[in-house]
């Protein structure tokens, strides 16, 4: 039966929402909704920052999330099976790690001994398999890769509707949403019906105009009842791939900025209406087998034995690696000969602030192996300095904060005194845009090609013997009100936050920063970037603090702001004086190549031998952080080659980013110097005996913490799940909107890291571990904490993270039990 001659209903017995108190009906918008919300958001290309897959999963245990992710994705939430085989064989999991994880699983689930656990884990299991959609189903039937043909045809559409810039010919807006620009398309695309689906445009144009109507309707026609909404529908959002992702990222900012997007609901609607036509064609046939899929939805998410199994195994895997961090920590290092710099009394040679990355680890501890004065410490890269910034002669704000705030302030590059320069540069990017969109027209194309291919060859030769990727090096930044930002371009009346403001938040930063007496003549304030060609998801290897930006910009600002006479004098009048011979100096850590750019933008004469000494330092320790990274990274073969891999625009694995990240420490950095932690740590300086009301620690708990779990878990998610959760393979991948990248010429869009992030090639280069938070401060003020913020809270008794309060002595005491509970534990033992 084609859809032309199926029964289309032309009075809807649902009535619209905005007239409608029918319970029916809020039900199902309600289902739509929470199935939105299970979707993790996905950042756009330009600015990509990590993000937790299993963001709306974070009220359920892992083996319970394993059990919904199964039934809608097909999607693994741990590692087959054999990967903790080998590692109990090779005794990096110990029967005391396995005893241990096998009592926090539920009793009823759980293998009756140790013995049943170890049998358990000789089994290997088959994937799991989601439940089929009536596309699915539609296809066993006809032979017809309808999945796919759905795939490619929103795909196709999705491209040019959510398009940033990259198309030449822009479609059209619609201001109605995604569900109205859809149904515009989809009444004249013919796809459909020559595959077999007659009647599909005529369906479309009969559909309701109002996307929940037309799902309340579609969720009728399917037989869905109320207990199989939710599953379902996260089920056909899934099958979406990064355009739901995409959605749901344009519903964080609509949300962040205090407004509503229902970008997520269109798209559900969309797919829901080829449900309804497939099941309109195909009902004879599939009708029976479509009852009892929706049966199973309506069952109760609840895991399995052998969820809880793998569970168990993947908690047995973390607690082996935390009792090989709790090693490293209780280790007690040789006493360095005492020197007069290294007394913790005596003024630093240099103080060097980097942001929290676990990649400034290794870096950090080259650093200090210089010079006993060379004090280093960690705090998150945009410094606290969360300000939508605009670049030299350009009018895009970059948001250079963490995507959990919004931001608190302005700045552009540049002041009046560069208005010129501006005006030339604006000039120049036009005309560059001009000449890069004829390129690209359809009357440029063979001609053009003939014409101006010769042009080319400097810059194709530039490109293969890598002499690109420059640092940034625009002039220096500076704090403007917001409304300097109306037109674009700074001017002569612009003036930063008044100085009561600057001086409050100087104070602040200092405090989170735990940057106290006494202070060297050069504090360096390192942010991080990676400069990378070729590389569409360049961004993911920025600063995820700063937006997915490189952080010079909030390190430069930051460094303004405390070398201000006039801020220091008010702080002096605080009680935290600084010195007037000490200066304050950004820099930009290259994680890629482990150099270190400074910039001076404040040119001190009486500091010029500091800053050559610093330089010097920093060019030794790169030398020994790439020498270190050498050993991991395929092909690297030495430093030189490391440093190499930035410019190589044929390298798919120019760096592993945070690949093996896999704890997070706040404590003063005496708890950790000395010790390798081989690039796998989050380093957070913290004193909490200085941190009055604990407000410090509320930030790190809040904040950092939550982003590095974020970057934690999208490494994991990419590594166990790489189908539903990771970027694809580098070497299949196309641009598309600007936005992300397809495999091949089409399709979905994929979201999460590339396969080359982490895996080698032969094997996962990145473990897939729970971030190990570690704090040393008072268990009552951690708990204190955990009880004021429930979704933080959440994360901790959930298991997606794992806390531990360190004693005295950076060693790792007592481990968060749940429910705001300790239990103490052998520092060593675990």
């Amino acid at each position: 039966m084609s859809l032309a001659a199926a029964p289309l209903a032309t009075d809807d017995p649902v009535p619209a929402p905005a007239n409608s108190n029918d319970d029916a009906f809020a039900r199902i918008a309600a289902a739509a909704d929470r199935a939105a919300l299970a979707i993790p958001p996905a950042w756009p290309l330009a600015s990509s920052v990590a993000v937790n897959p299993f963001l709306g999963q974070s009220g359920e245990d892992l083996a319970t999330a394993g059990a919904r992710l199964a039934r809608v994705a097909g999607a693994a939430v741990t590692l087959p099976r054999a990967a903790y085989r080998a590692k109990i064989e090779a005794g990096a999991i110990a029967d005391a790690d396995l005893l241990a994880a096998w009592t926090n699983a539920p009793p009823h689930l759980r293998p009756a001994d140790l013995a049943a656990l170890k049998q358990a884990a000789a089994r290997d299991l088959p994937p799991p398999v989601a439940l089929p959609t009536v596309a699915d189903l539609a296809a066993d039937v006809s032979g017809i890769d309808w999945p796919g043909l759905i795939a490619e045809r929103i795909g196709a559409w999705a491209a040019g509707h959510f398009d940033e810039g990259q198309a030449l010919w822009a479609a059209p807006r619609n201001a109605n949403g995604a569900y109205a620009a859809w149904r515009a398309v989809a009444t004249h695309d013919l796809s459909p019906e020559i595959a077999g689906l007659a009647g599909f445009a005529l369906h479309v144009s009969q559909v309701p105009v109002n996307p929940l109507r037309l799902i309340a309707r579609a969720s009728d026609r399917l037989g869905l009842s109320d207990a199989a909404l939710d599953t379902c529908f996260h089920r056909l959002l899934m099958t979406l791939g990064g355009w739901a992702q995409y959605a749901r990222y344009k519903r964080w900012q609509a949300e962040l900025a205090g407004g509503r997007d229902a970008t997520t609901t269109d798209l559900l609607a969309i797919r829901l209406v080829w449900e309804e036509a497939l099941f309109a064609r195909y009902a004879p046939a599939i009708a029976k087998r479509w009852a009892e899929i929706v049966v199973a939805h309506a069952a109760p998410v609840a895991p399995s034995p052998d969820l809880v199994i793998d569970a168990i195994l993947q908690e047995a895997a973390e607690r082996a690696a935390q009792r090989a961090l709790a090693a490293t920590l209780a280790a007690t290092l040789a006493a360095p000969a005492p020197t007069p710099s290294s007394s913790p009394d005596a003024r630093p040679a240099l103080q060097a602030a980097f942001c929290i990355d676990v990649r400034s680890e290794p870096f950090r501890r080259a650093l200090e192996s210089l010079d006993p004065g060379i004090r280093t410490l960690g705090f998150a890269g945009f410094f606290g300095i969360a300000t939508a910034h605009r670049r030299f002669a350009s009018d895009v704000e970059e948001l250079r904060l963490p995507v959990l705030l919004a931001p608190a302030l302005h700045s552009c590059a540049g002041g009046a005194a560069d208005a010129e320069a501006d005006r030339s540069a604006r000039i120049a990017a036009r005309a560059k845009r001009a000449w890069g969109r004829f390129k690209l027209a359809a009357v440029s194309s063979f001609a053009f090609v003939e014409a101006t291919g010769p042009l080319h060859v400097g810059r194709i030769l530039s490109d293969a013997l890598g002499r690109v990727a420059a640092t940034p090096d625009e002039p220096a930044p500076r704090l403007v009100p917001a409304h300097a930002h109306g037109d674009g371009h700074a001017h002569d009346h612009d003036a930063a936050p008044d100085l009561a403001a600057r001086i409050d938040a100087a104070e602040k930063i200092l405090g989170a920063m735990s940057l106290a007496p006494p202070f060297a003549r050069l504090v360096v304030l390192a942010g991080h970037g990676a400069r990378l060609v070729n590389n569409p998801h360049a961004s993911a290897l920025q600063c995820g603090a700063c937006g997915g930006y490189s952080g010079e910009v909030n390190a430069r600002l930051l460094a303004a702001l405390l070398n201000d006479r006039d801020v220091r004098a008010g702080l002096a009048t605080r009680g935290r004086a600084l010195p007037d011979d000490t200066l304050f100096v950004a820099a930009l850590h290259d994680t890629t190549a482990d150099g270190m750019t400074l910039y001076e933008d404040a040119p001190s004469a009486t500091h010029r031998a500091d800053l050559a000494r610093a330089r010097a330092w920093f060019e030794a320790a790169g030398t020994l952080a790439r020498t270190e990274r050498a050993l991991r990274l395929p092909r690297a073969g030495n430093a030189a080659a490391v440093a190499r891999r930035g410019r190589d625009w044929s390298e798919t694995r120019p760096e592993w980013g945070l690949a093996g990240c896999s704890a997070f420490i706040a404590a003063p950095r005496t708890r950790t110097t000395g010790r390798s932690l081989g690039g796998r740590a989050f380093l957070h300086d913290y004193d909490w005996q200085q941190d009055t009301g604990f407000g410090v620690l509320e930030l790190i708990l809040t904040a950092p913490v939550v982003v590095a779990s974020w970057i934690s878990l999208q490494y994991y998610g990419s590594t166990v799940a790489p189908g539903p959760f990771g970027g694809g393979n580098k070497l299949l991948h196309n641009v598309t909107g600007g936005i992300g990248v397809v495999e091949g010429n089409g399709g979905l869009l994929r979201a999460g890291l590339p396969w080359q992030s982490v895996h080698d090639g032969e094997a996962p280069a990145h473990e897939p571990l729970r971030l190990s938070v570690c704090i040393e401060a008072p268990r009552e003020a951690i708990a204190g904490v955990l009880a004021r913020h429930d979704a933080v809270r959440e994360l901790f008794d959930k298991g997606w993270l794992n806390l531990f309060a360190l004693d005295g002595d950076g060693r790792m005491a007592w481990r968060y039990a749940g429910g705001l509970r300790w239990t103490a534990m052998d520092p060593v033992a675990g």
